[in-house]
């Protein structure tokens, strides 16, 4: 299982990002998709997370700025993220569950993409 997340970048602070993270390889189904960050000095976090189980949840700081959504033709996971501030800043990561022909629930990450919040 492969995930590539594209999206990242600069932008000034109010501004708008869509991170996009698309899964490939031998998936049978996604369980779970979700975004989690890493800030420089800090642990990695949880940002929002999406099931069609659960539905969507997000962290406190992610309310009413971020969306998480699904393309599940695509096998990919976004996060729209408006009104960012500079303490947005930080790596970004997809994480999905997936059930593979070996594994029933078994768990994989992207590379990450830099979002870099200018004040």
């Amino acid at each position: 299982v492969q995930l590539v997340e594209s999206g990242g970048g600069l932008v000034p602070a109010g501004g708008s990002l869509r991170l996009s993270c698309a899964a490939s390889g031998s998936i049978l189904s996604i369980n779970t998709m979700s975004w989690y960050r890493q800030a420089p000095g800090k642990e990695r976090e949880l940002v929002a997370t999406i099931s069609s189980r659960t539905g969507t949840n997000y962290a406190d700081s992610a309310k009413g700025r971020f969306t998480i959504s699904v393309d599940n033709a695509k096998k990919t996971v976004y996060l729209q993220m408006n009104s960012l501030k500079p303490e947005d800043t930080a790596v970004y990561y997809c994480n999905v569950w997936v059930q593979t022909h070996t594994l029933f629930n078994v768990d994989f990450w992207g590379q990450g993409t830099q979002v870099t919040i200018s004040s």
